[in-house]
């Protein structure tokens, strides 16, 4: 085979074909032949010697152009005797083009397809397994949390009137997160919020929460006015906002302001009733979250179609109390007026339904604006009424002789003969008006005048447990839960406690502790025919879709019986209509009317401050009661007669005018001082 291609070769070699002269081609196998005299010099065999090295070596390519050579070498074999020299003949075979360029597309495609492989693999992690988190992760960066406030509920009267309301307004918040400058955009804020920049600093400044994520949503004023708002939304400020809120309206500013109460700036109570009702009043919050675009300036702008989460708020519920407006109105005008006369320091009111227990009024003074409780003083904010506790005096007598009358010792009828005055421990008691020694006193008598001397000779027969008794039965010496915060509960000791002089001052008020109200409370008793009915100042709790629900029936309690009632009514008569009695400007034309005047002191953490607390307590009218009506004022000197009697006279037409009671059908019985 080696013969003939060498053959072939050179007969093709002489016709000058385009190959050099050493390279013939083997049309038949499709090969190059490459050939070259192999000389036997030294110089030649060297290089023969060095071709066989390679061709022992094994083969070698050499690629030119289209062609892939293909060579290999052997060694030098001995001429044949009397032949030609050997020639070295290299064959190369031509690789064709289009075969090599598959192989190169077979592996890039091989390439290309494992990227897309990987890419694929990847996009199913992202959009099936982690899809959620991803997105999650991004859509996180662009919610924009916001509170939605609960409208809190409002607080009627009887009759529906609104006392204390909520009117549209704005909130201001902060996104710190957005927030550029928080320097400047404190400096901007706070004259237009009227918040010190110290206030605001913090929550424009980027912080965490406590559950250690990234603050995205802080108040920085609540409650401003509309107007204060688009001045804020005006400013343009990044990362601050402005949305609906509501404020809290009082429209009769001091009417019932003692009992009302006020809120702060988040609409929690502060006081009153907006405090010890807050749970009711409050409701319950909701929230929102909605999707903004990134370097939104106005985070009011929401994205149409974007994310958007809402849990609506529940509104609070409102209170409907027993109060009045108009007559609550009336009362305060004239305890104004009088506690003015008398240079009063402190006064109360309170008027009482006697069968039902509600407070129909219950006013303090001096008086405040509720709708701008800082421009008062603290001291005037609370509610004298439940929460002063004075020594009551002489109004204390009524439950002494509720007592003895309960309990036998003495009869409507009799008298009791009594001495200018008597020694209890290490002091002596006497009375302000004259009477002759050992006069027999009636039992109106010994109240009209307001004896003394006959009041503590009347509670040595009573003895000392009974009286303590009668005085808790009658709601002393605790709360009467009316529904404001802070009620005092009074004081009141058991005998054991008592010292040789209290024996002389508890009979006659003095030495004890009490609140208005729950004075007002004993008298009501009285003119209930013994029953004692709790006071108290809300009537209904209305929810936010109308439903009214009525409170709990007051608690009540017999303390003594219809009959001993009734004498005791009629015993207190004579303090407003026997000659000479202490309570004489407690009359009103047309009605008979029944109670009784006080003088004590006012105690201030547990010890006595300088003045008097005059005070009358009665009930109109007398013959058959409606209302009790109870008023305390703390002057520098001055009678219940002379300071409260007249205040109560008024107040008391005031409300038999109010609710069109009938005068008195009858006139009141003759009264006789003593014998």
């Amino acid at each position: 085979m080696g013969s003939s291609r060498l053959s072939q070769a050179r007969a093709y070699h002489p016709r000058g074909r385009t190959l050099s002269e050493d390279a013939e081609v083997d049309r038949g196998h499709g090969v190059v032949v490459r050939d070259r005299l192999t000389t036997r010099s030294p110089r030649s065999t060297s290089a023969e010697a060095v071709r066989a090295a390679r061709g022992r070596t094994g083969a070698f390519r050499t690629v030119t152009g289209a062609f892939r050579t293909v060579g290999t070498t052997t060694p030098a074999r001995p001429p044949r005797p009397g032949g030609p020299a050997l020639r070295k003949v290299t064959v190369v075979r031509p690789t064709p083009p289009l075969a090599a360029s598959r192989k190169r597309l077979r592996q890039i495609t091989s390439i290309i397809m494992v990227v897309f492989v990987v890419i694929g693999v990847r996009l199913v992690e992202f959009q099936v397994r982690d899809a959620s988190s991803l997105a999650e992760q991004g859509l996180q960066s662009r919610l924009q949390p916001v509170d939605l406030p609960a409208p809190r509920g409002s607080i009627v009267d009887r009759n529906g009137v609104v006392l204390a309301g909520s009117v549209e307004a704005r909130y201001v918040f902060a996104d710190p997160s957005r927030v550029e400058n928080p320097e400047a955009t404190a400096d901007m804020l706070s004259p237009v919020l009227g918040v010190p920049r110290s206030e605001l600093l913090p929550n424009l400044t980027p912080h965490l929460r406590e559950n250690g994520q990234a603050s995205l949503f802080e108040y920085l004023a609540r409650g401003v006015s509309v107007a204060t708002g688009d001045a804020v939304r005006a400013l343009g400020l990044p990362g601050i906002g402005v949305r609906r809120d509501e404020a809290r309206l009082v429209p009769g500013h001091d009417l019932a302001a003692n009992l009302i109460g006020f809120t702060g700036r988040d609409l929690q109570g502060l006081a009153g009733l907006e405090a010890s009702y807050d749970d009711i009043l409050r409701g319950i919050d909701g929230s929102r979250r909605y999707e903004v675009g990134q370097g939104v300036v106005n985070l009011d702008q929401e994205i149409p179609g974007g994310y958007h989460e809402e849990t609506p708020a529940q509104p609070g519920r409102s209170l409907q109390l027993t109060i009045d407006r108009d007559l609550q109105f009336e009362i305060q005008r004239v305890l104004a007026e009088h506690m003015a006369r008398a240079n009063a320091y402190t006064g109360s009111a309170v008027v009482l339904d006697v069968v039902t227990g509600e407070v129909l009024a219950q006013a303090s003074y001096p008086f405040y604006d509720a709708a701008d409780p800082l421009s008062s003083q603290p001291g005037d904010r609370g509610d004298m009424a439940s929460g002063m506790a004075v020594d009551p005096g002489s109004v204390h007598k009524a439950i002494l002789f509720a007592a003895c009358l309960q309990e036998g010792v003495v009869t409507p009828g009799d008298t009791i003969p009594l001495p200018l005055s008597i020694t209890k421990g290490t002091k002596t008691f006497d009375d302000s008006h004259w009477h002759p020694p050992m006069a027999a006193f009636t039992l109106p008598g010994i109240l009209a005048w307001s004896s003394n001397v006959g009041a503590i000779t009347l509670a040595d027969r009573l003895g000392a447990q009974k009286l303590y008794e009668y005085q808790r039965a009658f709601g002393l010496g605790e709360p009467v839960q009316e529904g404001l915060p802070g009620e005092a509960p009074g004081l009141v000791q058991p005998p054991e406690n008592w010292s040789a002089t209290a024996y002389g001052t508890i009979p006659i008020g003095l030495g004890i502790s009490a609140t208005p109200l729950q004075m007002a409370a004993v008298y009501a008793t009285i003119a209930n025919g013994g029953v004692y009915v709790r006071p108290h100042l809300v009537k209904s709790i209305v929810e936010p879709d109308g439903t009214v629900t009525a409170v709990p029936e007051p608690s009540s309690r017999r303390v003594i019986s219809v009959e001993n009632a009734t004498a005791l009514r009629s015993m207190l008569e004579a303090v407003v209509t026997a000659p000479d009695a202490t309570g004489l400007a407690a009359a009103i034309d047309g009605y008979r009317v029944a109670g009784k005047t006080g003088t004590g002191s006012l105690v201030v953490d547990g010890h006595y401050v300088d003045g008097d607390v005059a005070s009358f307590i009665g009930m109109a009218p007398a013959d058959a009661p409606r209302y009790v009506v109870a008023v305390f004022a703390h002057t520098p000197s001055g009678s219940g007669g002379a300071v409260a009697a007249p205040a109560f006279a008024q107040m008391m037409e005031q409300t038999l005018l109010r609710y069109r009671v009938a005068p008195s059908g009858s006139r009141p019985p003759t009264f006789t001082i003593y014998y």
